[in-house]
């Protein structure tokens, strides 16, 4: 039994695993093409930036809360600074587009950070007023126009061709997956050995008793969505970069894979619980689901459903995970009585 709860993991990641191989294996057999190195690497360029967004729903899922404004936050940061450059014939190269692009994310970060924790309004509805807000100053005053290759930065449509292993006939890895794996170690070390990464934690599981014992609550939740906006615009600037183009309508209305992806990789809605590793697994699972079911025949208008039954299974795990263990104590009650 030890052996079998270790192989699972501590958020069910050993299951998830599984599930995702399993998926592997069905769609190998279901179709010849799929296990292809250009399989692969079309997944691992797929998942960069949900897997940037996911990192931040994490995080502000493990603190208890729900954020539905990064894919506008994301867009808003990257569309702005590459609009801007490109309007003022100024290129302050890639280092500069990302720093300029995350302190607009880290700003509406703050926004919800300073909105939610001071006056401890559900999270929900303000990232969602958030995401309005944004969209209505992103159409009247930035614009909506899309912004083509030929008219990014010089900078950002060099790292579009950036390839990190490039394979005759398969395709290519593509150099942004370097800072997405160190983003990815970062919030993994961050959430297992900072003081900051516990205190999250503590608050997602009782914001309460967190206090009680010392942690400073409200600074905490303002820099943790402080730092998810940043994460944000990141993800959105990579997005551009893989895109080759800036168009201020996309992204927004994605949450619900990520949302998914974080919920499969057994992080808890009620907060308190969540893994680096299973985000990162919940991430590959929707981006097999969302990229290949074509390849075994079906439509890929079912992809929103088969995304929405997987948030439904990995919400339904949860809730009877949690009913399993109320119904512990009760158990260890009636033992002791009948002892």
């Amino acid at each position: 039994m030890q052996i079998l709860r270790r192989l699972r993991g501590a958020n069910n990641e050993g299951v998830l695993l599984a599930v995702i191989i399993v998926v592997i294996v069905l769609m190998s057999i279901a179709s010849p093409a799929f296990f292809t190195p250009g399989t692969f690497f079309s997944l691992a360029r797929s998942s960069l930036v949900p897997l940037v967004f996911a990192l931040g729903v994490l995080l502000i899922m493990i603190s208890g809360g729900i954020d539905v404004s990064f894919p506008a936050i994301a867009i808003f940061a990257a569309y702005t600074t590459v609009a801007w450059s490109s309007e003022a014939s100024f290129d302050p190269s890639i280092v500069g587009v990302f720093a300029i692009a995350i302190v607009i994310g880290a700003l509406w970060g703050l926004l919800n950070g300073v909105v939610i924790a001071r006056f401890r309004l559900p999270t929900l509805i303000v990232t969602l007023g958030t995401q309005g807000i944004i969209k209505g100053i992103l159409l009247t005053y930035i614009g909506s126009t899309y912004i083509s290759a030929a008219k990014l930065p010089d900078s950002v449509a060099e790292a579009g061709d950036t390839h990190l292993l490039d394979v005759p006939g398969a395709g290519y890895l593509h150099g942004m997956l370097v800072p997405v794996v160190m983003i990815v170690v970062v919030i993994w070390w961050m959430l297992k050995y900072t003081t900051f990464g516990r205190s999250i934690f503590a608050i997602g599981g009782d914001a309460e008793a967190a206090r009680r014992v010392g942690i400073k609550v409200v600074r905490t939740q303002v820099i943790l969505y402080v730092l998810v906006g940043a994460l944000a615009a990141f993800g959105g600037v990579i997005f551009v970069i893989l895109g080759k183009n800036a168009n201020p309508q996309t992204l927004v209305g994605t949450e619900l894979d990520i949302i998914a992806a974080v919920v499969l990789g057994g992080a808890s809605i009620f907060g308190g619980r969540g893994s680096v590793f299973g985000t990162v697994l919940g991430v590959v699972l929707v981006q097999l689901i969302n990229n290949n079911l074509v390849l075994i025949g079906v439509p890929s208008t079912w992809q929103r459903a088969a995304v929405g039954m997987l948030l439904i299974v990995g919400v339904s795990i949860q809730a009877l995970a949690a009913m399993r263990s109320r119904r512990q104590p009760v158990l260890v009650e009636e033992e002791v009585s009948k002892a």
